[in-house]
């Protein structure tokens, strides 16, 4: 979709990367260390400042006590760490308890592994085609549990929903984990971008550090998504079960960029503070001007995304309606439907996602009134050949 907003000079909010880049003082470290050297291979752990960086914020936020030496490893962004963790701990035939809309990486991982898929999807009143999804059933998690099940892949802030886990639904989860000895790999990189809510890490709920794998990166929190700076932290037979498995992905991270993301955790700790208050401003803006124009809106409460169900407007899926907004609106958005399981043959689950579509609002706010404005001038409804 963002090649698409390029080609017809359409506002993307589609692709969730911010459009202003973090702080300046974070940037000029990572140029004195190109600058002074390190330029060559880091460890595979990670450089040590880094991890001795993490391991503080853990216990800063969190209360978590970690070895930085066995119980932190740097990896290339989170999206290595998802994947570097399947291929450590899911046998071929596992089968992983995953939210659903899951964030595209998750399916393409778990079947690099070999693992199957059980969603559990996301919703407000428990149906899987309830408008715009966002909460946990319980039940619906034990029941997508089986003998086969290896491990619960957890996602909270939730991308794309923008549902942040209540203290409630992660006590299910881990009370689900600890009753079927599941592992759990829990993706937080939203951890410090939620909207009057708090993050709880499901690593600090009794009985659950020893089996969960954390992971985050300092692209959301920091708004550098292209410095590919993440990490994992937990046991240590977990941390070194995903570092042998990192050994053959990408061996090393970014040497250079590691010293500068250590700096940002270390001393620029009221940056993200400051970040998620804009996003909050940014959100309300996206999020009342979509409710202008005709869209059924989930106000979320972290991350940089919005959800609307478009069913209102007569579109056959979010598929088609994302495809026709550059020329009806010169805007782009992200149709839903890619971040379900598809249809079954007996089309118990034909509805999920498919009237539902994300947007962004990690943007300049001049920009996204520039989208809303173009949607405020567009015709939205359906035409008689796209129902």
């Amino acid at each position: 979709m963002s090649a698409l907003a390029v080609a017809t000079g359409s506002v993307n909010l589609g692709q969730g990367f911010p459009d202003v880049d973090g702080p300046q003082a974070a940037i000029r470290r990572a140029v004195a260390a190109l600058e002074s050297g390190a330029n060559q291979y880091a460890p595979g752990p990670g450089v040590p400042a880094l991890r001795e960086a993490i391991a503080r914020h853990q216990q800063r936020h969190y209360g978590m006590d970690l070895d930085p030496m066995t119980e932190v490893v740097v990896t290339t962004g989170a999206t290595e760490g998802i994947a570097a963790a399947m291929l450590a701990l899911v046998e071929p035939g596992d089968e992983v308890v995953v939210l659903e809309p899951y964030y595209d990486s998750y399916l393409a991982t778990i079947q690099m592994a070999g693992g199957v898929r059980r969603p559990v999807t996301l919703s407000l009143d428990g149906s899987p085609d309830a408008t715009p999804g966002g909460r946990l059933d319980p039940a619906a998690l034990r029941a997508a549990i089986t003998p086969r099940a290896r491990l619960i892949l957890l996602n909270s802030p939730h991308n794309p929903t923008g549902t942040v886990l209540s203290r409630a639904e992660l006590q299910a989860v881990a009370d689900a984990a600890i009753e079927h000895d599941l592992l759990v790999v829990t993706d937080e990189v939203y951890e410090h971008l939620t909207f009057g809510v708090a993050h709880v890490p499901i690593a600090t709920l009794p009985g659950m550090w020893e089996r969960t794998l954390t992971l985050s990166s300092i692209g959301k929190s920091y708004s550098f998504t292209g410095w590919k700076v993440g990490w994992a932290t937990g046991p240590a037979e977990l941390v070194g079960a995903l570092l042998a498995a990192k050994q053959w992905l990408t061996f090393t991270s970014g040497a250079p960029l590691q010293p500068a993301a250590a700096y940002a955790l270390d001393e620029l700790g009221q940056w993200p503070v400051e970040l998620a208050a804009s996003l909050r401003d940014r959100r309300d803006l996206l999020c009342a001007g979509l409710s202008d124009v005709g869209l059924d809106v989930r106000v979320p409460e972290g991350t940089y995304f919005a959800v609307t169900d478009i069913s209102r407007l007569g579109w056959a899926d979010g598929d088609a309606f994302c495809r026709a907004l550059p020329e009806r609106a010169g805007v782009v958005a992200i149709p839903l439907q890619g971040f379900y399981d598809p249809p079954t043959d007996s089309g118990r689950r034909s509805g999920a996602g498919r009237h539902l579509v994300r947007w962004t609002f990690c943007k300049r706010p001049e920009v996204i009134e520039e989208a809303l404005g173009r949607l405020g001038k567009a015709d939205l409804r359906a035409r008689d050949q796209e129902r």
